[in-house]
């Protein structure tokens, strides 16, 4: 029985051609199979992306909310509060008789410049402490050049401590001050 010499290594190749081919096939299904799966999860990925943004974005908006409320119940809840006005330790340390929501007690206001305030409609110390500096400035210039010289910088500062009573701390700041500039 003689086979001719080419006819082996054909046959050979022809078997190795075919196990390949089967041995592909097979691992392509599992690799296919493993892709379209990752693919599946991606996809889940994705659309729980979508979600939880969506999430995210309400609790955002609720949070906003919740600070706009939080906040003007707590301006309301401030506004309320009134701290009491103590004379005798007023007149301890300034030696001489305060009255409550003097405004001539701020470094740098006499008699004519309480009565712009109390015109403008800030009477009390805790009124001229939440007077911006722009609506103080406006104040003096609507009265005319003679008030043009004074610098109300300093002066909200000056009535909040007032208010809070802190007279040793106001006294200290005012002996430090130059007519209430700094």
């Amino acid at each position: 029985m003689n086979i001719p010499c080419f006819l082996i290594p054909v046959i050979v190749g022809l078997i190795s051609a075919i196990l390949g081919y089967l041995l592909g096939k097979i691992s392509s299904r599992g690799s296919n199979t493993e892709y379209v799966n990752l693919q599946e999860d991606l996809n889940d990925c994705r659309h729980n992306t979508l979600k939880l943004n969506a999430i995210i974005s309400s609790l955002q908006a609720d949070l906003e909310l919740l600070k706009l409320k939080s906040s003007s119940n707590i301006q309301s809840f401030v506004t309320d509060i009134s701290i009491p006005f103590d004379a005798s330790l007023a007149l301890s340390v300034y030696g001489k008789k305060i009255k409550k929501d003097d405004l001539k007690i701020v470094e740098g206001i006499g008699p004519k410049i309480e009565e712009l305030y109390h015109n403008a409609g800030i009477k009390t110390w805790k009124a001229l402490s939440e007077t911006s500096l722009e609506k103080s400035q406006e104040i003096l210039d609507s009265a005319g050049d003679r008030f043009a010289m004074h610098n109300p910088g300093t002066w909200a500062k000056q009535s909040l401590l007032a208010y809070q009573g802190k007279w040793k701390e106001l006294k200290d700041w005012q002996n430090k001050l130059d007519g209430g500039k700094e």
